[in-house]
């Protein structure tokens, strides 16, 4: 049975205090209007995770880290092992997403390896592929997101995939001023959907959770999440705000 999730991405926002103070008001919007059959979950700075863990004890909102290291552990200095994440009650890690390929150079091949120390650790992944601007306007979009699918995922077993999301950004419709049309997003996902069956069958293709990561907001959600394959967001602007982001989670 496939899972409606909305997952909120903070990146580099907030102090500790004030992360902290959103995921109380998170929570407290999540106890009056989260849907019965929607999985909330935030992905705050690491810096956050252990008083926002603390935060969503006996919560309905689920924890996730926004990177993790490809090693378990060692002289790698700055990084984040799975097992650290785990220690303080982490459920997912966000993984490739489209600002660390593009700002730290990270390549299917180094997600390959964190993707396999996540899952080993009992982290679920959330995995983004994506295309750029100038990938979208030479026609490339469905090559590029194949291959990162493709690059990743056909490493693992069917197995595995109970364990992992995919969220789709469109990076060109990302602070461009383009927006990506509901029709644009679920052609995407149906690309998805089909390269995942094409390894590992139908069921688990239809059973596995694809996101929209391309500035989806309590505005454009409803018709986002309507399309067939669009099972939900990765939430970048709008997770800032405990009102837009239960706004969006209550959109299907």
């Amino acid at each position: 049975m496939r899972k409606f999730i909305v997952a909120g991405n903070w990146k580099m926002n907030t102090t500790v205090p004030e992360g902290v103070q959103l995921a109380k008001d998170v929570v407290a919007k999540a106890a009056e209007c989260l849907p019965a059959n929607v999985e909330l979950v935030v992905a705050p700075p690491f810096t956050h995770l252990f008083p926002v863990a603390e935060v969503l004890k006996g919560s309905k909102v689920h924890l996730s880290a926004q990177n993790c290291a490809d090693h378990v552990k060692g002289a790698y200095t700055g990084e984040v092992a799975v097992d650290m994440l785990t220690s303080v009650g982490c459920e997912y890690t966000i993984l490739g997403h489209s600002e660390r390929r593009q700002y730290y150079g990270e390549t299917d091949e180094k997600l390959v390896e964190k993707t396999k120390l996540a899952l080993e650790a009992g982290l679920k992944v959330i995995l983004c592929v994506g295309e750029n601007l100038d990938e979208r306007e030479a026609g490339k979009h469905f090559d590029v997101v194949t291959a990162q699918t493709k690059n990743v995922l056909y490493n693992f077993s069917a197995e595995d995939m109970a364990k992992v999301v995919i969220a789709y950004e469109p990076v060109w419709a990302i602070g461009t001023g383009k927006t990506a049309t509901a029709e644009q997003a679920q052609e995407i996902h149906a690309c998805i959907r089909s390269v995942v069956a094409e390894k590992f069958g139908a069921k688990v293709a239809d059973d596995m959770t694809i996101l929209y990561g391309g500035s989806c907001k309590p505005s454009n959600a409803k018709e986002l999440f309507a399309q067939k394959d669009i099972d939900g967001g990765l939430i970048g602007g709008a997770a800032l705000k405990a009102e837009d982001f239960l706004g969006i989670a209550t959109s299907f």
